[in-house]
């Protein structure tokens, strides 16, 4: 019903920038929040940064003054401006919408199939 398809991940030295982008796609009435969660392998999904529809955010603590959300509502696209990463940065990056479906009055949540960001020297 919805896809979300996610761009931009790879590999980068510390100091760097990446920037990802998340294009969501489907039978979409309206997106509410769009957001940036990271995993590593043997810990849970964690929010790094979060956008409302109305422009708000909201940053994981180590993202703040380093990451950027932005969202280009014509789009139905997402951005994660990453600077200055350090190794610690280094996950597989999910996208996330929650989405009100055309013809449906209910909202679900939707994800995308990760993009891998490696901060390495």
């Amino acid at each position: 019903q919805v896809q979300l398809v996610e761009s931009g991940g790879g590999l980068v030295q510390p100091g760097g920038s990446l920037r990802l982008s998340c294009a969501a796609s489907g039978s979409i009435g309206s997106i509410n929040a769009m957001g940036w969660y990271r995993q590593v392998p043997g810990n849970a999904r964690k929010l790094v940064a979060r956008i409302t529809s109305g422009g708000s955010t909201n940053y994981e603590d180590s993202a703040k003054g380093r990451f950027t959300i932005s969202r280009d509502n014509a789009k139905n696209t997402v951005y994660l401006q990453m600077n200055t990463l350090e190794p610690e940065d280094t996950a597989v990056y999910y996208c996330n919408a929650n989405v009100k479906l055309r013809f449906s009055p209910y909202n679900y949540d939707y994800w995308g199939q990760g993009t891998q960001v490696t901060v390495s020297s």
